[in-house]
């Protein structure tokens, strides 16, 4: 089945079995290896792109859904890692292992552009579900609130350019154990 979407831009069309996942034809079809495999059933994260503007796992999304979307991916959020949240995660130095660290960033880009300015709580529900393995959460919470003192310095509050309207949904997967209340932000 051939299937016409734009990718980070750039219109392609693929030809695949129509069940198969977007996460596949992204990094099979058009070696784009950024997006990464987890869990497979859209539970852990790792596979989290942005979908017509709407943060969004790869792994269970057959591509017959997805015809004439638009997709970003990690490669897509900035050509030279000038994003906010890039910024922010590179600044705090948020990987340990790296692993799951593209789909936590399609996360939070997808947070700051509808919330400019979030509040713990805002960050947790929007990152449920993106699991770190390294339980690297506080430090993640922590460059998503410097990413948004970054937007606002430059201008444009975290909106991507093309109008990223993303979403986070349910409630916090980060342990609560893991988790501090902010003070003074």
């Amino acid at each position: 089945m051939a299937v016409t979407l734009k990718v980070n831009g750039k219109t392609t069309t693929v030809d695949v079995a129509p069940d198969t996942p977007l996460l596949w034809v992204l990094r099979d079809v058009l070696d784009l290896k950024g997006t990464k495999y987890g869990c497979g059933i859209g539970q852990c994260g790792a596979c989290t792109v942005h979908i017509d503007g709407v943060a969004s796992r790869s792994c269970n999304r057959p591509i017959s859904e997805l015809a004439g979307g638009e997709v970003v991916t990690i490669e897509g959020l900035s050509v030279d890692g000038a994003h906010p949240v890039q910024r922010a995660w590179v600044e705090l130095d948020v990987p340990q292992c790296g692993y799951c660290q593209a789909g936590q960033i399609m996360s939070a880009s997808s947070l700051l552009s509808r919330t400019p300015r979030p509040t713990d709580t805002d960050i947790d529900r929007a990152m449920n579900g993106n699991i770190c393995r390294c339980a690297t959460y506080l430090r993640i919470r922590q460059a998503i609130h410097r990413a948004a003192q970054m937007a606002a310095a430059d201008g444009n509050g975290g909106r991507r350019e093309t109008g990223d309207g993303g979403q986070g949904t349910g409630e916090s997967s980060f342990p609560k154990s893991l988790l501090t209340t902010r003070t003074g932000a």
